[in-house]
Protein backbone atom coordinates (compact mmCIF):
# COMPACT_ATOMS: atom_id res chain seq x y z
CA UNK A 1 0.00 0.00 0.00
CA UNK A 2 1.37 3.39 -0.65
CA UNK A 3 0.14 6.68 0.81
CA UNK A 4 1.50 10.31 -0.17
CA UNK A 5 0.89 13.04 2.68
CA UNK A 6 0.65 16.34 1.30
CA UNK A 7 1.01 18.95 3.89
CA UNK A 8 3.23 21.99 3.75
CA UNK A 9 3.69 21.85 7.90
CA UNK A 10 6.75 20.19 8.37
CA UNK A 11 6.52 18.63 12.21
CA UNK A 12 2.79 17.37 11.71
CA UNK A 13 3.71 15.54 8.20
CA UNK A 14 6.95 13.75 9.79
CA UNK A 15 4.79 12.69 12.94
CA UNK A 16 1.85 11.86 10.76
CA UNK A 17 4.63 9.86 8.60
CA UNK A 18 5.58 8.22 11.82
CA UNK A 19 1.98 7.07 12.85
CA UNK A 20 1.40 5.53 9.67
CA UNK A 21 4.60 3.58 9.36
CA UNK A 22 4.53 2.55 12.94
CA UNK A 23 0.81 1.12 12.44
CA UNK A 24 1.33 -0.58 9.22
CA UNK A 25 4.63 -1.13 8.63
CA UNK A 26 4.40 -2.67 5.42
CA UNK A 27 2.80 0.66 4.04
CA UNK A 28 4.92 2.75 1.63
CA UNK A 29 4.76 6.81 2.59
CA UNK A 30 5.87 9.30 0.28
CA UNK A 31 5.68 13.23 1.38
CA UNK A 32 5.09 16.54 -0.31
CA UNK A 33 5.12 19.99 1.02
CA UNK A 34 3.03 21.63 -2.01
CA UNK A 35 0.79 20.79 -4.89
CA UNK A 36 3.46 21.08 -7.55
CA UNK A 37 5.60 18.13 -5.95
CA UNK A 38 1.97 16.41 -4.87
CA UNK A 39 1.06 16.31 -8.53
CA UNK A 40 4.48 15.20 -9.51
CA UNK A 41 4.80 12.10 -6.97
CA UNK A 42 1.09 11.29 -7.52
CA UNK A 43 2.52 10.08 -11.56
CA UNK A 44 5.75 8.71 -10.36
CA UNK A 45 4.56 7.15 -7.03
CA UNK A 46 0.86 6.38 -7.95
CA UNK A 47 -0.31 6.38 -4.34
CA UNK A 48 -3.39 4.17 -3.35
CA UNK A 49 -3.99 6.85 -0.41
CA UNK A 50 -3.57 10.56 -0.08
CA UNK A 51 -3.95 12.75 3.28
CA UNK A 52 -4.35 16.33 1.43
CA UNK A 53 -3.42 19.38 3.47
CA UNK A 54 -6.60 21.73 2.51
CA UNK A 55 -3.96 24.63 2.48
CA UNK A 56 -0.95 24.72 0.17
CA UNK A 57 1.59 26.84 -0.60
CA UNK A 58 0.14 27.64 -4.48
CA UNK A 59 -2.64 25.49 -5.32
CA UNK A 60 -4.75 24.26 -2.48
CA UNK A 61 -5.65 20.99 -1.67
CA UNK A 62 -8.97 21.13 -2.63
CA UNK A 63 -7.77 22.31 -6.43
CA UNK A 64 -5.36 19.75 -6.40
CA UNK A 65 -7.75 16.97 -5.40
CA UNK A 66 -10.08 17.75 -8.45
CA UNK A 67 -7.04 17.40 -10.75
CA UNK A 68 -5.85 13.91 -9.01
CA UNK A 69 -9.71 12.34 -9.03
CA UNK A 70 -10.19 13.48 -12.81
CA UNK A 71 -6.73 11.29 -13.74
CA UNK A 72 -6.79 8.94 -11.35
CA UNK A 73 -10.86 8.57 -10.04
CA UNK A 74 -9.38 5.05 -7.71
CA UNK A 75 -6.64 7.14 -5.57
CA UNK A 76 -8.37 7.23 -1.83
CA UNK A 77 -8.42 11.13 -1.22
CA UNK A 78 -8.55 12.50 2.78
CA UNK A 79 -8.62 15.79 3.14
CA UNK A 80 -7.25 17.22 6.53
CA UNK A 81 -7.90 20.80 7.61
CA UNK A 82 -7.94 22.40 11.12
CA UNK A 83 -11.43 24.20 10.63
CA UNK A 84 -14.70 21.86 11.36
CA UNK A 85 -16.67 24.05 9.22
CA UNK A 86 -19.54 22.93 6.98
CA UNK A 87 -18.59 25.14 3.92
CA UNK A 88 -15.25 23.13 4.36
CA UNK A 89 -16.70 19.83 3.99
CA UNK A 90 -19.05 20.57 1.50
CA UNK A 91 -16.31 21.98 -0.68
CA UNK A 92 -13.83 18.95 -0.01
CA UNK A 93 -16.16 16.65 -1.04
CA UNK A 94 -17.63 18.69 -4.09
CA UNK A 95 -13.86 18.75 -5.18
CA UNK A 96 -14.05 14.64 -5.03
CA UNK A 97 -12.20 14.07 -1.96
CA UNK A 98 -13.41 10.61 -0.46
CA UNK A 99 -13.11 11.49 3.26
CA UNK A 100 -13.07 15.12 5.70
CA UNK A 101 -10.69 14.68 8.60
CA UNK A 102 -10.25 17.63 11.16
CA UNK A 103 -6.56 17.57 12.37
CA UNK A 104 -7.63 17.98 15.81
CA UNK A 105 -9.72 15.19 15.73
CA UNK A 106 -6.31 13.22 14.86
CA UNK A 107 -4.42 10.72 17.18
CA UNK A 108 -2.59 7.33 16.56
CA UNK A 109 -5.90 5.10 16.88
CA UNK A 110 -8.35 7.28 14.84
CA UNK A 111 -5.71 7.31 12.13
CA UNK A 112 -5.12 3.28 12.26
CA UNK A 113 -9.49 2.98 12.26
CA UNK A 114 -9.42 5.36 9.09
CA UNK A 115 -6.96 3.65 6.97
CA UNK A 116 -8.40 0.22 8.46
CA UNK A 117 -11.85 1.02 7.23
CA UNK A 118 -10.84 2.36 3.78
CA UNK A 119 -8.50 -0.92 3.18
CA UNK A 120 -11.40 -3.18 4.41
CA UNK A 121 -10.77 -5.76 2.18
CA UNK A 122 -7.34 -5.49 2.53
CA UNK A 123 -5.54 -7.41 4.85
CA UNK A 124 -3.72 -4.52 7.61
CA UNK A 125 -3.08 -7.05 10.32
Amino acid sequence: MRTLIVEDNAIFRKTFKKVLCKKFPFMVVEEAVDGVEAAEKVETFLPDLVFMDVRLPGETGLELTKKIKVSHPEIHIVILTDHNLLEYRKAAFDSGADDFVVKGSLNAAVIEALVKSIFLDTNLD
